[in-house]
């Protein structure tokens, strides 16, 4: 079938975090602005309608009327291991997948089940917020790799700085995001087979965030770092069809672990987890019935970056922004225009009544930037656009 895009669904008193969390939003700081003419683009999900297999699955359980405790199926196993096979030629086990209600929660179970405080903990920054979070809120040190970025705003590893702390005796993990979030970087397979070559070196273990793996440009190729490395017995990766099916509020994230002392370990450390039916009928239906849908989402995010990249070099000329090879976030550099962050805050956030997620929220690196998530109907877009370059014509 074909997918309408453009259409705007309402999803206020939804319990959405992006249209009903105003009051949390403004208590926390992160705006001073927030009314029912607000357009928020801060937080990574869609805005946009689910495929209707889904849709058609999640009816079938409502209708049985009884949402007891549910067991985790062949069915669902299988539809994880042929996804992966069909679209990345990854092989994975069934006994390697391990279900968390959550990737965020997955990394602070990682964190803890495999270092001790103090113990170092490499990312990546600007790295997504929770990255730190997990390291610090559990008493470990944040080992920052910052990545590099180039005169054209392309981001690229720091190999010799990566090596030099992968070899400190207190750093034992890395976490990987890849795609990268913020900064949209798909890592490519040499990259990635040196970043695990080093690691197994000097024994760190690689936890790889791969949520974004199938929201990736036409022309790019997304490849798992367990496919990439010569082995993958250091290697733990979370995968979900949160972002990608945009079904966040579900909290299906599966987490694979071929290492067999590695998968007790943090199965230990996890305790006991259930999915709810919901989220095991999502989950298959997705899989199974959903590549449709997905085609038609990633050529619609595709046009709408490619429209949000021209919008701003006409209009807003001093933005420093370049398409992302995958993830469907733009990180937009505002340094050209010469104001302070707080500044720029302002006219987007208050006068603009716009909410981005301001850069310094991923790491200093990102002092000067803010993040807008783009999967939204194309005329909320373009709104939104519209609304932040009027604030800033006065400096051009």
């Amino acid at each position: 079938m074909k997918y309408n895009f453009n259409e705007i669904v309402n999803r206020r008193n939804t319990f959405s975090v992006k249209w009903d969390g105003g009051k949390f939003l403004k208590e926390s700081g992160f705006t001073d602005r927030y009314d029912e003419e607000t357009i928020p683009l801060f937080t990574a999900d869609m805005d946009l309608p689910v495929p209707q297999p889904l849709i058609e699955a999640l009816h079938k359980i409502v209708d049985n009327q009884i949402y007891g405790y549910s067991i985790f199926s062949d069915e669902y196993y299988e539809a994880i291991q042929n996804w992966f096979k069909r679209r990345h030629d990854w092989e994975i086990k069934r006994e390697e997948i391990i279900y968390s209600p959550g990737t965020v929660h997955a990394l602070n179970i990682a964190v803890r089940a495999f270092t001790e405080p103090g113990d170092g903990v490499i990312i990546q920054r600007p790295v997504y917020p929770p990255f730190t979070s997990a390291v610090e809120g559990n008493n470990r040190k944040v080992v920052n790799n910052a990545l590099i970025c180039d005169e054209d705003g392309y981001y690229t590893i720091d190999f010799e700085d990566f090596e030099a702390k992968a070899k400190m005796e207190s750093t034992k993990m890395f976490i990987l995001c890849n795609p990268h979030n913020p900064t949209g970087r798909i890592f490519n397979q040499d990259e990635l087979k040196k970043l695990s070559e080093i690691c197994a070196v000097h024994n760190v273990l690689i936890i790889a965030d791969e949520i974004h793996g199938d929201l990736i440009r036409r022309d790019q190729t997304f490849i798992p770092i367990a496919k990439a490395s010569t082995s993958d017995d250091h290697i733990i990766t979370c995968t979900a069809i949160n972002k990608t099916f945009n079904v966040a509020g579900l909290h299906c994230t599966n987490i694979i672990i071929p290492n067999p002392d590695h998968r007790k370990t943090f199965n230990d450390t996890l305790g006991f987890q259930l999915a709810s039916p919901f989220t095991m009928a999502a989950l298959i239906s997705v899989y199974n019935e959903g590549e449709e849908w997905l085609e038609q989402l990633k050529e619609y995010i595709d046009e709408t970056l490619e429209y949000s990249k021209q919008f701003l070099a006409e209009r807003m000329p001093k933005v420093k922004v370049r398409i992302p090879e995958g993830t469907y976030v733009m990180w937009m550099d505002f340094s050209g225009y010469g104001i302070s962050p707080d500044e720029v805050h302002d006219r987007i956030y208050n006068r603009a009544n716009v909410i981005l997620e301001d850069g310094k929220m991923f790491g200093e690196e990102g002092l000067q930037y803010q993040r807008i998530c783009i999967p939204s109907p194309r005329p909320m877009i373009k709104e939104a656009l519209e609304r932040i370059a009027r604030e800033f014509e006065d400096l051009l």
